[in-house]
């Protein structure tokens, strides 16, 4: 039995380094989504970006290319179509777009793309319409429905 007790306590003892070690990763891996985000929104701003739409005076503004998986989110601008998101957010916002308007919840979201409905992915799903709400893609009508804003909804 002691030597069970002495192979359990080292057993505790080496999950709660890889407990520490791992939130040590996840925040220095937090940091590094941050930064790239607002790297991406600075220059998604920027007016000398040579991917974001030019508009003449007469014109229409002609949509940029196509998103990247991992890509950042663009913040929503006239000319901008679904399919200037990554293929994760374009989906989310075709799902809604095909709804005629009627709002969905993350839970809702998450079947529609073919995920289990478990907590973890619920929420990753709910990331992700929360920061196409944050880029002004989606409207969430109430606490977590979500909903293409009106004259938003394009196809990819």
């Amino acid at each position: 039995m002691g030597l069970l007790e002495e192979r359990e306590r080292a057993a505790r003892q080496r999950v709660e380094i890889l407990r520490v070690e791992l939130r040590d990763a996840e925040a220095t891996w937090q940091r590094f989504v941050t930064a790239r985000e607002t790297v991406g929104q600075v220059l998604a701003e920027s007016s000398g970006r040579e991917d974001a739409p030019v508009a003449a005076s007469d014109e229409r503004p002609v949509p940029v290319a196509g998103g990247a998986p991992g890509s950042v989110v663009p913040a929503w601008r006239a000319g901008f179509e679904p399919a200037v998101l990554a293929p994760d957010y374009r989906r989310l916002v075709d799902i809604l777009a095909g709804r005629d308007g009627e709002a969905a919840d993350c839970r809702q979201l998450a079947v529609a793309l073919g995920l289990t409905p478990v907590p973890a992915m619920v929420e990753g799903v709910r990331s992700k319409a929360k920061r196409l709400v944050a880029r002004g893609w989606l409207a969430e009508e109430s606490p977590g429905m979500f909903s293409v804003r009106a004259g938003r909804a394009g196809g990819s």
